[in-house]
């Protein structure tokens, strides 16, 4: 069997898609499945990068196309790198691809699925789709499609709608995401939800009096509520920062609770100029960290931020909260009481969940997780158990491979899409487990 997955980022890319995709193909490869990988010669964070064109890691063909590289900065400049990546694919996957091949479009760039799904009907392939997010409704959501715009929004939005009926399956990664897609005309046959998942063998809780990173960053006597990873217009900062500064106000909290941000994003450098603006001395600032330091980054919060702004539930899954959970500490979640990550939270008891714009009460959780530790510890220890028992890499990989078997093994017919044939022995989602 021989699987084709398209992304614009991969390894050694850092990004959340990249990760996920990497340790998905990895983990595929051990299994003997012939793995190959198109994708961009850029890195998330560093437009001008130029990666190998062709090269193997871990068993995985990669096949890194040439786009233009602009980088994210401005909106046309991003739509160049995104059309030309979409003219690369379509040349080298339809070189590449073959009769009985499975192609595995992710959703970055946007509406990717659409050129794989042309692709895939021309040269005979199977297609999955795997949202990690639903898009243009993300744009729609964050005001982007609007104006002239909203007419090149509603042409993606058939393009993508299209890809959605011809896929094999449709991949979710939240039961609120798949009731989405149901509603756009997709049956819930042809829709699996597969969470997205951290690695619980790599990451793991460090101690706080063993973690070097958080003697290195002077936090030995703090407690530290951080946020890793992507800061990003899907996350509400507005909060974050008026909690930041009140507490920053009080001489109490100021010296005992510090907020530390590892990472970047298009919000990222806002937040750190504000905060430096308004004489925050309670915050700190630092890049990515690199992957083989993840466990020591995650661990050298007492507890972790995790955002989603309302509108964006069922479109979008913050996927930090699993590498949180396996780092052994509990999530403070700013957005929707009833989205995914909130429920997650309060059926596991593994963190607490507060309104997007309640600062206050944002407050008053940060300080009750300080005077109580060991509740807190006691909400890490329930995360940690949730991941390895829900989320965990090996059952994601499992998960994906009885899939691609299922969809392998139908012999498909124009009016027999390949997904119906998972009503029996599906790969059953770790996310319907828990939920």
């Amino acid at each position: 069997m021989r699987l084709i997955f398209v992304n614009r980022f991969f390894h050694p890319d850092h990004s959340a898609t990249s990760q996920m995709l990497s340790d998905l193909g990895f983990g595929l490869a051990e299994k003997n499945l012939e793995i190959i990988v198109i994708t961009s010669r850029q890195r998330y964070d560093g437009p001008k990068a130029s990666l190998p064109s062709r090269d193997t890691a871990n068993g995985v063909r990669i096949e890194r196309i040439w786009t233009s590289h602009f980088g994210r900065d401005r909106l046309l400049f991003r739509g160049i790198d995104y059309l030309t990546f979409y003219v690369s694919v379509a040349r080298v996957l339809a070189r590449t691809a073959r009769r009985g091949d499975i192609i595995i479009a992710m959703t970055d760039p946007p509406v990717i699925s659409a050129v794989a799904a042309l692709v895939a009907r021309w040269r005979g392939a199977r297609i999955i789709n795997w949202l990690q997010d639903v898009f243009p409704e993300v744009a729609e959501a964050l005001d982007i499609a609007t104006g002239p715009m909203s007419i090149l929004f509603a042409t993606l939005r058939r393009l993508r709608n299209i890809s959605l009926h011809w896929a094999d399956t449709n991949v979710a990664i939240g039961e609120r995401m798949a009731r989405h897609v149901e509603t756009l005309g997709m049956s819930r046959d042809r829709i699996v939800v597969l969470p997205n998942w951290a690695d619980t063998d790599a990451i793991c809780p460090i101690p706080a009096e063993i973690n070097t990173l958080r003697r290195e960053w002077n936090l030995a006597r703090k407690f530290v509520v951080a946020y890793s990873g992507n800061l990003g217009r899907a996350h509400d900062i507005d909060t974050l920062l008026q909690a930041i500064i009140a507490m920053n106000e009080r001489s109490l909290e100021k010296h005992r609770i510090h907020w530390l941000f590892v990472g970047g994003g298009a919000l990222y450098k806002r937040l750190e100029r504000e905060t430096r603006q308004r004489g925050c001395t309670n915050v700190s600032f630092y890049p990515y960290q690199p992957r083989e330091r993840l466990a020591e980054s995650l661990s050298v919060a007492d507890t972790h931020i995790v955002s989603l702004k309302p509108s964006l539930e069922g479109l979008i899954v913050p996927s930090k909260f699993y590498g949180v959970a396996a780092a052994g500490r509990p999530s403070l979640f700013i957005g929707c009481p009833d989205g995914e990550v909130a429920r997650l939270i309060n059926q596991f008891g593994c963190g607490a969940s507060v309104a997007m714009g309640d600062a206050e009460a944002l407050v008053r959780t940060v300080n009750l997780l300080a005077q109580d530790r060991n509740a807190c510890a006691a909400m890490g220890e329930r995360a940690r158990a949730m991941c390895e028992e829900n989320f965990s890499k090996r059952q994601a990989i499992s998960a994906w491979h009885r899939l691609v078997e299922s969809v392998a093994r139908v012999n498909r017919t124009p009016s027999t899409p390949a997904s119906t044939q998972q009503r029996e022995g599906s790969p059953t989602s770790s996310h319907r487990r828990a939920g």
